[in-house]
């Protein structure tokens, strides 16, 4: 059985640079994020069928990459298949992954994915049907890895009872502000709180038990897509100690909010969805802070939770 090896995925690979907004881009614009990311080490690339109409994130990508100087071998490009928005469903059929991939390499100029994630849970999903998709995709060495995103743990178990790879990635929503994956165990039986209950079955830890890496999305948002935490007047003294911490290691709120999340010995990845090559190289320094345990946790107190 094939494992994953994080040193073979690039310079930086705490960092992901996520290409959601990259179709707002011109391709000598989207060119220049990508340079910004690699010459900062940032060397892995997220993408999905579903970013863009008609993937037009990995259409962009494919045309700029060739602007940039850098060769294909030198990145790591990692797509997900699976939500069909404008036709209202999810699908995780053999037909649909094989032919999002193929569209995926053709859009990307590319002859293989290093990575396919499944985007979100298909309620219909056969696990059979992708063990049988994902063996005609490596088998052919369009996809190297394979893993999840948004997945709980039962229903990693169900494919992984299937799938003979090794499922090796699950991203999942972590940030300062969003930080259900570790909240419940902290109030755990408490009954005074929301924060006691188990969303999501666990699955951080079972993340760890099983090798895999968790990469975590909007780093640096509040709710669900609903801006940014930092310098959000909602968010005081959030930002307070932010600000103190970033004063400190001489980085941006950004770059604190990012090291938060590295910090954690689960050993996750972080994926940057800006555009704006001054924020990524803001955001992106925090992989070269090391914060103690004393302001890891005068960071989560901050962020409105507390000590039972």
């Amino acid at each position: 059985m094939k494992t994953w090896d994080i040193q073979q995925m690039g310079a930086q690979p705490v960092i992901v640079q996520g290409c959601m907004r990259m179709p707002e881009l011109s391709a000598d614009a989207a060119a220049r994020v990508i340079r910004c990311a690699f010459d900062l080490g940032v060397t892995f690339f997220d993408h999905a069928t579903c970013y863009g109409k008609d993937g037009a994130a990995e259409t962009r990508f494919g045309e700029a990459l060739p602007l940039t100087g850098i060769s294909r071998e030198e990145i790591v490009l990692q797509s997900k298949c699976g939500l069909r928005f404008e036709e209202g469903l999810f699908d995780w059929s053999k037909e649909n992954i094989l032919a999002s991939v193929d569209a995926s390499l053709r859009r990307l100029r590319t002859d293989y994915l290093d990575a396919l994630l499944l985007h979100r849970p298909d309620l219909l999903f056969d696990p059979e049907e992708v063990a049988e998709a994902f063996d005609q995709l490596e088998k052919s060495g369009k996809v190297r890895y394979f893993g999840v995103s948004n997945l709980m743990p039962l229903q990693i178990e169900l494919l992984q009872k299937y799938v003979r790879q090794p499922l090796i990635f699950n991203q999942l929503q972590f940030s300062l502000d969003q930080s259900q994956l570790i909240d419940q165990a902290l109030y755990l039986n408490n009954k005074t709180t929301e924060y006691s209950l188990m969303r999501d079955g666990g699955v951080l830890d079972y993340c760890r038990l099983h090798d895999i890496t968790v990469q975590a999305w909007s780093p640096l948002q509040k709710g669900f897509f609903k801006g940014t935490f930092v310098d959000d007047p909602e968010f005081p003294e959030l930002n307070r100690v932010l600000g103190e911490l970033a004063e400190k290691y001489g980085v941006s709120k950004s770059a604190v909010a990012v090291a938060w999340i590295l910090r954690h010995p689960a050993k996750m990845q972080v994926i940057l969805g800006t555009m704006n090559p001054e924020h990524l190289a803001d955001a992106a320094a925090g992989a070269g802070v090391s914060l103690t345990r004393k302001e890891w946790y005068s960071l989560y107190l901050a962020s409105g939770k507390y000590l039972p």
